[in-house]
C-alpha cells in the first residue's frame, strides 16, 4: 500500500510537489526558522507602536481624526491587537517614548531581518561563507525593514481606500482588494530577494509571494475574527492574555507562512520533487534525484570557507538509484 501511494504521488505533478514543500519545510526545521522571526517581530512591534503613537501626536496635533485614522489604517494590519491599542492616549510616551519606540524598534527590526535572512538563506542552501558577514548582514537587515516598512506604508493606504471604496459598490471593494494583493505581492516578492545571499529574479521568487500576499490578507481577515468573538468578550484580565497570545499565534503563522511560500519558490526553481514518500521516516527507501539533491545541497549550505570541498554520495545497498548523485 505505502508503494502504491508513493508511486502515485510521484506521478502526480501538483500532489508531488505539495508533499515535497512539506518535506523541504521539515528537513529545513522551518518551525524554528519560523519562531525565530516571530520572537523578533513581537519584539519590535509594540516599540513601534508606542513610535507611531507618539510621532502622530505631534506631527497631527490638533487633528485627532485624522491621527485616529493614521492609526487605525496602521493598527488594521494587526487586527489580533484589538481596540485597546486604538487610542492614542492609551499608548504615548512623548520624549521618551520616541527614544524607548527607537531603540526598541531598532533592535526588534534588526533582529527580524537577522532572522528573516537566515531563514531565506537556509531554505535556498546557501554556503555559510557566501552569507553576508555580521556587518554586511545588519545592513542587509536594514534594507529589509525598509521593506516592511514599505509593506505598512502601502497597505495603510490601501486600508484607508478600502474604507471609502465600500461606499461606491462592490465592484469598487473588489478592485481595492485586488490592488491591495498585487502591491503586497511586490513588496513581498522584494523581500524574499533583498533577504537572501543570492541573485534571484522576480520570476524565481513570484510564486511565494503571490501566495503570501494572499495569505497575508486572509490572516487579516482571520485576527478580525478573532478579536470579535474572543478578545471582546473576555474580562480585562483575560483580554490581556488573549491579545498577546492571540498576537503571537498570529505572528508565528503570519512567519511559517513566509518559510513555506519561500519553499514553493525553492522547489519550484530548483526542481525539488518529486520527494519518495518515507524519506523522512526511514533509512529503508529509495531516493529520488530531487531527494539527493536536498540532501546534498543541505550538506553543501555548511561549507564554512571558499577553500573547503564538500562531496556527497549515496550508497545505498539493495536499491537501485534512479539516477547519478549529486
Amino acid at each position: 500500500m505505502i508503494h502504491r501511494l508513493d508511486r502515485i504521488q510521484q506521478r502526480h505533478r501538483s500532489l508531488g510537489f505539495v508533499i515535497a514543500v512539506i518535506y523541504k519545510y521539515l528537513d529545513d526545521q522551518g518551525g524554528y526558522l519560523a519562531a525565530l522571526i516571530a520572537y523578533y517581530a513581537f519584539l519590535s512591534l509594540f516599540p513601534l507602536l508606542l513610535l507611531l503613537t507618539t510621532v502622530t501626536g505631534v506631527v497631527l496635533a490638533g487633528h485627532p481624526a485624522l491621527q485616529a485614522d493614521v492609526l487605525n489604517s496602521a493598527l488594521h494590519q494587526f487586527p489580533v491587537i484589538g481596540d485597546q491599542l486604538g487610542h492614542p492616549k492609551r499608548l504615548s510616551g512623548g520624549m521618551g517614548g520616541v527614544i524607548v519606540g527607537v531603540i526598541g524598534a531598532l533592535y526588534g527590526a534588526s533582529g527580524v531581518g537577522q532572522a528573516s535572512q537566515n531563514a531565506m538563506d537556509t531554505v535556498w542552501a546557501i554556503p555559510r561563507n557566501n552569507r553576508p558577514d555580521p556587518l554586511r548582514s545588519r545592513l542587509r537587515s536594514f534594507g529589509l525593514i525598509v521593506v516592511l516598512g514599505a509593506v505598512l506604508l502601502a497597505t495603510t493606504a490601501i486600508t484607508a481606500v478600502v474604507a471609502h471604496a465600500n461606499r461606491f459598490g462592490v465592484a469598487a471593494t473588489v478592485g481595492a482588494a485586488i490592488l491591495t494583493i498585487a502591491i503586497d505581492t511586490g513588496v513581498f516578492a522584494i523581500g524574499f530577494r533583498v533577504g537572501t545571499a543570492r541573485e534571484l529574479t522576480f520570476r524565481q521568487v513570484l510564486p511565494g509571494a503571490a501566495l503570501m500576499a494572499l495569505i497575508w490578507q486572509i490572516l487579516q481577515n482571520f485576527g478580525s475574527v478573532y478579536v470579535a468573538h474572543v478578545v471582546k468578550s473576555a474580562s480585562n484580565t483575560n483580554s490581556v492574555f488573549a491579545v498577546v497570545l492571540g498576537l503571537l499565534g498570529f505572528l508565528y503563522i503570519s512567519a511559517i507562512a513566509v518559510v513555506l511560500c519561500a519553499e514553493i519558490n525553492v522547489v519550484a526553481d530548483a526542481k525539488l520533487h518529486p520527494r519518495a514518500l518515507l524519506t523522512p521516516f526511514t533509512d529503508n527507501v529509495t531516493l529520488t534525484g530531487a531527494d539527493r539533491r536536498t540532501y546534498s545541497g543541505q550538506a553543501k549550505a555548511q561549507r564554512a570557507k571558499g577553500f573547503e570541498d564538500i562531496d556527497v554520495d549515496f550508497h545505498q545497498p539493495g536499491h537501485k538509484v534512479d539516477d547519478e548523485p549529486s
